[in-house]
């Protein structure tokens, strides 16, 4: 309603200027079609006149009864080509030329066919032709001057239009501004409003009922955000409840499970036989796995739903990659890897917890896909733009056609050498959670022949920026 309410004041000095210009266009057409009919028949006049002439001399001379005839032709042309020159919108001084011209001419015919060849005709024939000739070079004269009249008249009619539409583009230009100031400002408030809310939805901020007043339409649009907002909340609750129940449902009674493998292995109820220690044995493995599976569940799941409330502040990477390689020290020892580092001083803002996660799993897939006596490479580069931190294992490699899946949740590709419990499949995922949340990439090269090549880039938030 707003667009074509702003848009009529055009469209009315739009259609105007149309039939304007199409008015004009039909009056200078039919006036110039006029002009030249007059200006033609004027001429025409003249020539017919001066063959009548030229044939009475003929037949006075010769008298030759068949110019007669031909004069009588002639005669009948000028009548009509008269007649067509009468119906134009002559002026009066025309109109009183022409009658005179053609009364004159028949007159002039009458004298001829009563006595042709009577005595004195010769002499009041030749006067009486070249008052005709004058009479008809007045006309002609008059005609010419009739398309500078058109002309004119069609410069003034132009002009009073030109006038009228600029009256017309001066007031229609004003109301349209003011018509679309008024439905933007109509508009725009309600705008701001559903801004302000969907800011508020993605700030987790809940708690304030959305109200939008406006058009009915965005009325309803923000009845539905708020919609959204007690669906967010429910589904908040029923997160915390799920997260709370796998707690303590899940983690509680297998802690007890895990606690008495643990009894039963050390032999705390009494001796066990070779069979009743391997099964002991295999509880206990069992346990520590499924402890594992639902950790990193919980985990992936408190990673994925509180990454927008990172926090941020000032983190140094290569002293966090040095604490994670101190801590994974027993793992590679009992597989007798080797751990390579060239790692850059370099600070930045992020979330070091998270930050501490990501290359925690980035060096716990490297460790897990390596060979015995194998070698692990971390590099940590950076530049103006970017930070680049580089894990290379020297394992059997990712397949291409695991590369677009490796990050998927629950993804599990080939089993790792020498392994015997098999992962959750979230750790790659939480890593890319974890990295996206800080507004960067994790990608896969291959620029190695052996191994895998992970590179995670981080934008330079400098301290301070």
């Amino acid at each position: 309603m707003g667009f074509v309410l702003v848009s009529l004041p055009l469209f009315f000095a739009f259609l105007n200027a149309a039939l304007y210009v199409d008015r004009l266009a039909n009056q200078s057409q039919k006036a110039v079609y006029q002009a030249v009919q007059a200006t033609q028949g004027s001429r025409i006049l003249v020539e017919q006149l001066t063959q009548m002439e030229r044939t009475v001399r003929q037949f006075i001379i010769l008298g030759d009864q068949s110019l007669l005839e031909d004069y009588a032709k002639t005669h009948q042309n000028f009548r009509e080509t008269a007649m067509g020159l009468a119906r134009l919108p002559l002026d009066d001084e025309q109109k009183k030329e022409l009658d005179e011209l053609v009364e004159r001419e028949q007159k002039l015919f009458a004298s001829l066919q009563k006595n042709p060849r009577g005595p004195g005709n010769s002499k009041s024939m030749a006067l009486e032709y070249v008052l005709l000739s004058d009479l008809a070079q007045s006309l002609l004269a008059q005609s010419n001057l009739l398309i500078d009249r058109e002309v004119n008249v069609l410069q003034q009619t132009a002009s009073e239009a030109q006038r009228i539409l600029l009256w017309q583009v001066l007031a229609s230009v004003p109301i349209a501004v003011l018509l679309a100031v008024g439905f933007t400002i109509l508009i725009a408030r309600p705008i701001r409003q559903l801004d302000s809310a969907i800011r508020r939805l993605g700030t987790e901020q809940f708690s304030s009922a959305i109200e939008v007043q406006g058009p009915l339409d965005l009325e309803n649009l923000g009845q539905r955000l708020d919609w959204l907002r007690t669906r967010l909340i429910e589904l908040e609750q029923q997160k915390t409840r799920f997260l709370r129940h796998v707690s303590h449902e899940l983690k509680t009674p297998l802690t007890a499970i895990r606690e008495g493998s643990e009894l039963l292995s050390d032999e705390v109820g009494g001796k066990l036989t070779e069979q009743q220690r391997e099964i002991a044995s295999i509880l206990r493995s069992n346990s520590i796995q499924l402890q594992t599976q639902i950790e990193g569940l919980l985990s992936y799941h408190t990673s994925k739903f509180r990454n927008s409330a990172l926090d941020f502040k000032p983190v140094n990477l290569k002293t966090i990659i040095e604490k994670v390689a101190a801590d994974q020290k027993l793992a590679l020892l009992a597989r007798g890897l080797e751990l390579k580092t060239r790692c850059c001083e370099t600070t930045i803002l992020g979330d070091e917890e998270k930050l501490r996660v990501t290359v925690d799993n980035l060096l716990s897939n490297a460790i897990k896909f390596s060979p015995a006596g194998g070698a692990i490479e971390i590099r940590l580069e950076r530049d103006d733009k970017v930070l680049l931190l580089d894990v290379i294992d020297s394992g059997p490699g990712i397949t291409e056609e695991d590369k677009n899946r490796v990050f998927d949740e629950f993804f599990h590709g080939e089993q790792a050498p020498g392994s015997h419990i098999k992962g959750t499949g979230l750790g790659l995922a939480i890593t890319r959670e974890h990295v996206v949340a800080h507004g960067g990439s994790i990608e896969i090269l291959d620029d190695v022949t052996d191994g895998a090549h992970f590179r995670v880039t981080l934008p330079c938030r400098r301290v301070g920026e």
